[in-house]
């Protein structure tokens, strides 16, 4: 059998959202894949920082982290896209003026505004940010500032129009729903993650799976053949992917490695 390259998302896909539980039959099935001789890597739109230990401990070839901006290959960074400190300053400034909310991505940790009263869901983040180190919590006005993607929620007082004519000159705005969303630099997506290590390893594309969940997923979901949405995924994608699996508390991860004789 060819070696075949799968790529995992984490929210919703190897995590549940829910309750934040990894299922053990996700662990057992991404371990079987690996000494069946595969190569399994975490593709997902969190930086590097927030790959918990648990999601490690799983045991992976590797990582793609901020939607496609950082790769790294056990342990070793293979390529790095950060934004400039310039564009960072520019972009906090255009925040504050919009009133939109944001938490900045840095491959080592997260900016949040101090200068105003956060909302539940940022202060749930932080608050789960602060418990695995303190110094992965930086302010918006750090001196030497430098994120690689960031997330942003609207509200009734945001000027979004003005926002969204600003960022998406440099940068692609994916929509996720509710008044979210995530942008990251032009050219960098859970896609050209995936082709960087299929040009690396010299594996061709019908060898290589996606798992997902979500919006953000569509990149990678849309770019290899063998495309896979978990059943608990966003309804949008099930017409556009290759197999639905189950849900992720149902053994969705299990099931679809088994679909495609991974494991």
């Amino acid at each position: 059998m060819n070696r075949k390259m799968i790529f995992f998302d984490i929210d919703g896909t190897i995590i549940d959202e829910d309750t934040h539980v990894i299922p053990k039959t996700t662990i057992t099935a991404i371990r079987k894949a690996r000494e069946n001789g595969h190569l399994v890597f975490i593709n997902t739109g969190r930086t590097l920082f927030n790959v918990t230990k648990e999601v490690r401990e799983i045991g992976f070839d590797g990582y793609i982290c901020g939607c496609g901006t950082c790769i790294y290959l056990n342990g070793q960074q293979l390529l790095k896209k950060s934004i400039s400190h310039e564009k960072c300053v520019e972009i906090v400034k255009k925040l504050r003026q919009c009133n939109i909310q944001a938490l900045l991505e840095g491959s080592d940790g997260a900016f949040f505004d101090e200068t105003k009263e956060i909302f539940v869901e940022l202060a749930r983040l932080k608050s789960r940010f602060q418990k695995r180190g303190a110094n992965i919590v930086k302010s918006w006005d750090e001196p030497d500032i430098v994120f690689d993607k960031f997330v942003i929620w609207k509200n009734e007082n945001s000027d979004f129009e003005d926002f969204y004519s600003f960022i998406t000159k440099d940068f692609d705005y994916i929509d996720r729903g509710g008044n979210f969303g995530e942008i990251v630099i032009k050219g960098y997506s859970k896609a050209t993650g995936i082709k960087f290590l299929q040009d690396y390893f010299n594996i061709p594309l019908e060898d290589c799976y996606a798992i997902g969940d979500s919006t953000n997923d569509l990149p990678m979901l849309e770019y290899v053949p063998n495309s896979i949405a978990m059943g608990n995924s966003t309804s949008i994608l099930f017409d556009l992917v290759s197999f639905v699996t189950k849900d992720i508390m149902n053994d969705g991860i299990e099931h679809a490695l088994a679909y495609y004789n991974i494991i």
